[in-house]
Protein backbone atom coordinates (compact mmCIF):
# COMPACT_ATOMS: atom_id res chain seq x y z
CA UNK A 1 0.00 0.00 0.00
CA UNK A 2 2.87 2.35 0.80
CA UNK A 3 4.26 1.93 -2.75
CA UNK A 4 0.89 2.76 -4.28
CA UNK A 5 0.61 5.96 -2.25
CA UNK A 6 4.16 6.96 -3.26
CA UNK A 7 3.40 6.27 -6.92
CA UNK A 8 0.16 8.27 -6.86
CA UNK A 9 2.14 11.09 -5.26
CA UNK A 10 4.67 10.87 -8.09
CA UNK A 11 1.93 11.21 -10.75
CA UNK A 12 0.48 14.20 -8.90
CA UNK A 13 3.91 15.83 -8.66
CA UNK A 14 4.53 15.38 -12.41
CA UNK A 15 1.14 16.92 -13.18
CA UNK A 16 1.77 19.88 -10.86
CA UNK A 17 5.27 20.54 -12.19
CA UNK A 18 4.06 20.27 -15.79
CA UNK A 19 1.36 22.83 -15.07
CA UNK A 20 4.01 25.29 -13.85
CA UNK A 21 5.57 25.58 -17.31
CA UNK A 22 4.26 28.70 -19.05
CA UNK A 23 4.91 30.88 -22.06
CA UNK A 24 3.20 33.87 -20.45
CA UNK A 25 4.62 37.26 -21.41
CA UNK A 26 4.23 38.22 -17.74
CA UNK A 27 6.69 35.55 -16.52
CA UNK A 28 10.40 36.18 -17.14
CA UNK A 29 12.92 33.37 -16.63
CA UNK A 30 15.82 33.94 -14.25
CA UNK A 31 18.30 33.63 -17.17
CA UNK A 32 16.61 36.57 -18.94
CA UNK A 33 16.79 38.90 -15.93
CA UNK A 34 19.44 41.63 -16.12
CA UNK A 35 20.22 40.79 -19.75
CA UNK A 36 20.06 43.39 -22.53
CA UNK A 37 17.26 42.55 -24.97
CA UNK A 38 16.51 43.64 -28.54
CA UNK A 39 13.42 45.89 -28.64
CA UNK A 40 11.49 46.64 -31.85
CA UNK A 41 8.53 48.98 -32.33
CA UNK A 42 5.47 47.93 -34.27
CA UNK A 43 1.70 47.94 -34.63
CA UNK A 44 -0.59 44.94 -34.28
CA UNK A 45 -2.21 44.03 -37.59
CA UNK A 46 -4.22 41.06 -36.31
CA UNK A 47 -4.56 39.05 -33.15
CA UNK A 48 -6.40 35.77 -32.72
CA UNK A 49 -6.86 33.22 -29.96
CA UNK A 50 -4.99 29.90 -30.32
CA UNK A 51 -4.24 26.93 -28.09
CA UNK A 52 -0.67 25.79 -27.44
CA UNK A 53 -0.77 22.00 -27.38
CA UNK A 54 0.39 20.32 -24.18
CA UNK A 55 3.78 18.63 -23.94
CA UNK A 56 4.35 14.90 -23.93
CA UNK A 57 7.74 14.45 -22.30
CA UNK A 58 6.98 10.88 -21.27
CA UNK A 59 7.11 11.66 -17.55
CA UNK A 60 3.33 11.43 -17.19
CA UNK A 61 3.20 8.13 -19.09
CA UNK A 62 6.08 6.67 -17.06
CA UNK A 63 4.57 7.67 -13.73
CA UNK A 64 1.10 6.49 -14.77
CA UNK A 65 2.51 3.17 -15.98
CA UNK A 66 4.27 2.55 -12.66
CA UNK A 67 1.14 3.35 -10.66
CA UNK A 68 -1.06 1.23 -12.92
CA UNK A 69 1.29 -1.75 -12.81
CA UNK A 70 1.56 -1.62 -9.04
CA UNK A 71 -2.18 -1.30 -8.52
CA UNK A 72 -3.02 -3.96 -11.12
CA UNK A 73 -0.60 -6.58 -9.85
CA UNK A 74 -1.86 -6.44 -6.28
CA UNK A 75 -5.38 -7.79 -6.81
CA UNK A 76 -4.91 -11.51 -7.43
CA UNK A 77 -3.33 -14.43 -5.64
CA UNK A 78 -2.40 -16.36 -8.83
CA UNK A 79 1.07 -15.31 -10.04
CA UNK A 80 0.36 -15.45 -13.79
CA UNK A 81 -2.86 -13.51 -13.30
CA UNK A 82 -1.01 -10.90 -11.20
CA UNK A 83 1.54 -10.41 -13.99
CA UNK A 84 -1.12 -10.08 -16.70
CA UNK A 85 -3.21 -7.66 -14.67
CA UNK A 86 -0.09 -5.67 -13.79
CA UNK A 87 0.88 -5.31 -17.45
CA UNK A 88 -2.63 -4.29 -18.55
CA UNK A 89 -3.01 -1.84 -15.70
CA UNK A 90 0.48 -0.45 -16.45
CA UNK A 91 -0.46 0.25 -20.08
CA UNK A 92 -3.74 1.86 -19.00
CA UNK A 93 -1.90 3.93 -16.40
CA UNK A 94 0.63 5.11 -19.01
CA UNK A 95 -2.19 6.26 -21.29
CA UNK A 96 -3.91 8.12 -18.45
CA UNK A 97 -0.62 9.62 -17.22
CA UNK A 98 0.21 10.86 -20.73
CA UNK A 99 -3.24 12.46 -21.03
CA UNK A 100 -2.88 14.16 -17.63
CA UNK A 101 0.50 15.59 -18.60
CA UNK A 102 -0.79 16.81 -21.97
CA UNK A 103 -3.88 18.47 -20.48
CA UNK A 104 -1.85 19.99 -17.63
CA UNK A 105 0.56 21.72 -20.01
CA UNK A 106 -1.97 22.98 -22.59
CA UNK A 107 -2.23 26.79 -22.70
CA UNK A 108 -4.64 29.33 -24.08
CA UNK A 109 -2.61 31.79 -26.15
CA UNK A 110 -2.76 34.43 -28.88
CA UNK A 111 -1.12 34.68 -32.28
CA UNK A 112 -0.10 38.28 -32.90
CA UNK A 113 0.84 39.63 -36.34
CA UNK A 114 2.92 42.81 -35.97
CA UNK A 115 3.96 45.29 -38.65
CA UNK A 116 7.38 46.73 -37.77
CA UNK A 117 8.33 50.33 -38.55
CA UNK A 118 10.56 49.19 -41.44
CA UNK A 119 7.62 47.36 -43.06
CA UNK A 120 8.63 43.82 -42.03
CA UNK A 121 6.02 41.65 -40.34
CA UNK A 122 6.42 39.22 -37.46
CA UNK A 123 4.08 36.52 -36.16
CA UNK A 124 4.43 35.75 -32.45
CA UNK A 125 2.49 33.21 -30.38
CA UNK A 126 2.43 33.81 -26.65
CA UNK A 127 0.24 32.84 -23.71
CA UNK A 128 -2.45 35.27 -22.75
CA UNK A 129 -1.03 37.79 -20.33
CA UNK A 130 -2.50 40.51 -18.14
CA UNK A 131 -2.63 43.03 -21.01
CA UNK A 132 -5.47 43.07 -23.51
CA UNK A 133 -3.93 43.69 -26.91
CA UNK A 134 -6.01 44.74 -29.92
CA UNK A 135 -5.44 45.30 -33.64
CA UNK A 136 -4.07 48.82 -34.14
CA UNK A 137 -2.25 48.91 -30.78
CA UNK A 138 1.31 50.24 -30.76
CA UNK A 139 3.50 47.51 -29.29
CA UNK A 140 7.10 46.58 -28.64
CA UNK A 141 8.59 43.20 -29.42
CA UNK A 142 11.19 42.19 -26.84
CA UNK A 143 13.65 39.46 -27.87
CA UNK A 144 15.85 38.00 -25.14
CA UNK A 145 17.53 34.62 -24.78
CA UNK A 146 15.90 33.28 -27.93
CA UNK A 147 12.42 34.09 -26.60
CA UNK A 148 10.09 36.79 -27.89
CA UNK A 149 7.22 38.60 -26.18
CA UNK A 150 4.88 41.37 -27.26
CA UNK A 151 3.72 44.11 -24.91
CA UNK A 152 1.94 47.42 -25.30
CA UNK A 153 4.31 50.29 -26.13
CA UNK A 154 4.80 52.98 -23.51
CA UNK A 155 2.87 56.14 -24.32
Amino acid sequence: MKNIVQSVGMVALVAILSACATSSPDVISRQDAQVAALVQDGVIITIRPVTVDGSQSGMGAAAGGVVGAMVGSGGSSIEREKTSLGILAGVAGAIVGNAIERMGTKEEAVEIIVQLRNGDRRAIVQAKGNETLLAGDAVIIVTSGGKVRVTRAPR
